[in-house]
């Protein structure tokens, strides 16, 4: 058993340690960066760029989480919610927290008058992209993510 509710500041240290599960699951921990430190202002500083809910279980642990932020459609002319991460403990797999933060935040999504509600998803990570399927996902095969980031990131900004 669990309970869905927003993130607060005292779960900001849980968080970054689910994150890092995370990044031990998609073979990206050289990339792992977050601390409660840097995580925190983002979240609950002045100017939130991101907002987060957790899966409090039983015991008081969290067992999972999710963390969105708005972007904008121009074609749509309408905000949307895009999922950044969701992850969920194994041992808390299987018990439907994850496709219940999805309902969450597509709930969020309608009231916020979004147009879209958009993530992506690792190509190898099957299990996912059937229950995002299942619960009525598109996946996207002719769009490909681009990134620029650290070093090149300042490179390119500089540039400018």
């Amino acid at each position: 058993t669990y309970t869905l509710r927003a993130a607060e500041p005292r779960d900001v240290p849980a968080i970054v340690g689910l994150i890092g599960e995370l990044a031990d699951f998609e073979h990206l921990t050289h990339l792992m960066q977050a601390t409660p430190e840097t995580l925190a202002p983002h979240l609950f500083g002045p100017k939130p760029a991101a907002e987060a809910w957790v899966a409090e279980m039983a015991d008081g642990s969290v067992g999972a989480f999710v963390l969105c932020f708005t972007n904008f459609s121009t074609f749509l002319a309408k905000p949307g919610l895009y999922l950044e991460d969701l992850y969920v403990r194994p041992q808390h797999r299987g018990a439907g927290i994850g496709q219940a933060m999805l309902k969450h935040l597509g709930r969020i999504a309608v009231e916020r008058g979004c147009g879209r509600f958009e993530w992506c998803v690792l190509d190898w990570n099957e299990n996912a992209i059937r229950l995002y399927e299942k619960m009525g996902a598109t996946i996207m095969p002719d769009w490909r993510l681009c990134r620029v980031s650290g070093e090149a990131l300042a490179k390119f900004g500089d540039e400018a």
